[in-house]
């Protein structure tokens, strides 16, 4: 066995043709300083996730590890969602890693953190957090909301890295205690802190996307953040609750008046306020089904204990095979 940590650096890739090339070539050489460093063993790798691309995703990870024995690549039968998909990284990595490093193929979390990465990792840290020192690339709204979010987040009790994605280094044994959540709702950055293992923060700054688009438009980040706060906070429902109980401490009140005029004879036509009301508690039930369906939908999903995810390819080979890469930096794009 290696006197070094062998390290898998997990990436999951949906539709991104056009930036795999020069995130394979970068994160290849990031693999070969750590190893002449002495960070890492010489038969760490690079594991693929493709997350049921529709363009060549697949096509190029299958080229790359067929001439690189380092670059590895498991194939998932559908789209599966980003954290499933890297769950399946992990959950693949997991079997053949002393460490792992999950980071997105679009190259704007900054690869230059993963050495500070390893080197929190030999100072004895399970667990390291990528974070982003600023957030100026960002417009005001989406800066705005995800400041929001973590405050949130914070209120309903929810222990959440602020600033954080998924870009973070775990070593062998937080993956063992993470997989043994077994929950169909997941959310990884709430799950982590959880673990309990020795942590700390790798601050960087994050670069402008590199090629293609961003997979999480607006649609898709409410709905996540919707996940995650439903996923570990029962909150939202006691808020409803709550909501409901001044709304009928109020309508006791206005009942009250309403019987008070009726009583003195000084009853007036009131339509207005008679639709006001109609509308407003009509929304506030609306809302508390729907916030209720939320939390009915997720317990139909936990249920059914159907798999997170179905691997149709794996690449990823039991034999042991050294780093090797060409001194020419255009190897990884032929």
């Amino acid at each position: 066995m290696s006197q070094y940590p062998k390290l898998t650096i997990v990436v999951p890739c949906y539709n991104e043709e056009a930036v795999l090339h020069e995130t394979m070539k970068q994160l290849s050489e990031v693999l070969e300083s750590l190893i002449q460093s002495k960070l890492i063993a010489k038969d760490s790798t690079l594991l693929f996730v493709d997350d049921g691309s529709r363009d060549k995703t697949w096509q190029i990870i299958e080229s790359a590890s067929a001439r690189h024995p380092f670059v590895k690549g498991i194939k998932l039968s559908r789209n599966a969602g980003h954290q499933n998909a890297l769950l399946a990284g992990l959950t693949v990595a997991s079997e053949h890693s002393d460490c792992v490093i999950s980071i997105d193929a679009d190259l704007q979390d900054d690869i230059r953190a993963i050495r500070d990465f390893m080197e929190k990792y030999w100072q004895g840290y399970d667990i390291v957090y990528g974070v982003r020192d600023s957030r100026e690339t960002d417009t005001w709204f989406k800066r705005t909301s995800a400041q929001g979010f973590y405050w949130l987040m914070g209120k309903m009790g929810i222990q959440l890295v602020p600033n954080h994605a998924d870009f973070r280094l775990m070593s062998k044994r937080t993956l063992e205690e993470l997989l043994k959540y077994k929950e169909a709702n997941l959310f990884l950055r709430g799950i982590i802190p959880l673990l309990g293992f020795p942590s700390t923060k790798v601050y960087y700054d994050r670069k402008e996307r590199m090629a293609g688009e961003s997979k999480y438009p607006l649609k898709k980040m409410l709905a996540f953040a919707l996940d995650g706060i439903t996923s570990f906070s029962i909150t939202p429902v006691r808020f409803v609750t709550a909501l409901g109980f001044v709304t009928f401490i109020l309508s006791a009140f206005v009942g009250l008046y309403a019987l008070i005029e009726e009583l003195a004879g000084h009853t007036v036509s009131g339509w207005a306020s008679l639709i006001i009301s109609i509308w407003l508690l009509g929304g506030l039930e609306l809302m508390a089904v729907g916030l209720i369906g939320e939390y009915i939908g997720k317990i139909f999903k936990e249920v059914k204990r159907r798999p997170r995810y179905t691997i149709e390819t794996n690449l990823y080979k039991n034999e042991k095979s050294s780093f090797v890469l060409s001194q020419n930096s255009d190897t990884m794009k032929t």
